[in-house]
Parts: structure tokens; C-alpha cells; sequence
């Protein structure tokens, strides 16, 4: 499953965006059907799982975490108590919750942008101005890649 791309949107006044057509169709293509969504972990963004994503990443979490260590189980608790499980109504519309409009400051506009195996949603505002310049991108990417000649 591969999400890629910006797609700019709006949410209506109840809190309801609708799934960029694009990424509707890699779900419909990987049988999913539901979605998981919770606040990114470092960015001011939510991120929307496909559900075999999400099952993943929780077996992978619980593999490294001792459930009889405190923090561990804190950790885990913290990360998997603040979601919402989302189904996709007929239209290809979900409901943003109000208490994630909050956390990641999303008014109307919205940026919907595909991660690989899952779906950022960031304010516009807050996209813009959390993105590496340009230079700072290349000088990134030659810090992390420029070293291995393949």
C-alpha cells in the first residue's frame, strides 16, 4: 500500500473531509475498510492508518515493550488509548473529531499527504510552515544518504 502526494481540502462545518479519491482507491485496492486515527507523535499533525497498517505497527510496538515495565506499559498505553476507529461513509467522507480539529490545529483547510503506508492530515497553514526549505532538504538527504555508493 503506498500513499503519495499533497491533495489540498476543506472540511465542512461539522468536521467531515472527504478521503482524496486518489487514496480511496489504494484502500479499495487493499481491501481496507477501516482507518485509524490519532495525533502524529512528533509533528502537529493527525495520521490515518489503514487498519492492517495500524494491527502491524501494534504487534511491531508490543514486540519491543516488556508489558511487566512500568514506562513500557505506559508507552503503550498513551499511544494506542488516543485514537478513533473511522469507516468511510458511502460519499468517501469521515468525521474529524473536534478534539483532533484542536490538536493539530486544523480550521477549514486542509492537506491531506500520503506517507507511504499512511495518510498525514495537516492544517494548510501548519504544513506550510513546518516543511524543510529546500536547501535544508537536499543537505538532509545527503547526510542520510550521501554516504553508502550503492
Amino acid at each position: 500500500m503506498r500513499f503519495l502526494g499533497n491533495i489540498e481540502a476543506k472540511i465542512d462545518a461539522k468536521g467531515r473531509a472527504f478521503l482524496p479519491a486518489t487514496f480511496r482507491k489504494v484502500l479499495q485496492a487493499g481491501g481496507e475498510e477501516r482507518l485509524i486515527l490519532r495525533k502524529d507523535v512528533f509533528q502537529p499533525c493527525l495520521v490515518l492508518y489503514p487498519e492492517s497498517v495500524w494491527n502491524e505497527q501494534m504487534d511491531l510496538m508490543r514486540s519491543k515493550l516488556n508489558r511487566w515495565n512500568k514506562q513500557h506499559q505506559e508507552v503503550f498505553r498513551k499511544f494506542v488509548s488516543e485514537v478513533e476507529v473511522l469507516v468511510l461513509d458511502g460519499n468517501g467522507r469521515f468525521l474529524i473529531p473536534k478534539r483532533y480539529q484542536r490538536m493539530a490545529d486544523i480550521e477549514q483547510d486542509v492537506k491531506f499527504t500520503g506517507m507511504g503506508d499512511t495518510i498525514e492530515i495537516w492544517s494548510a497553514q501548519k504544513a506550510e510552515d513546518e516543511q524543510l526549505s529546500a536547501e535544508d532538504f537536499g543537505q538532509a538527504l545527503e547526510e542520510l544518504m550521501g554516504g553508502d555508493v550503492l
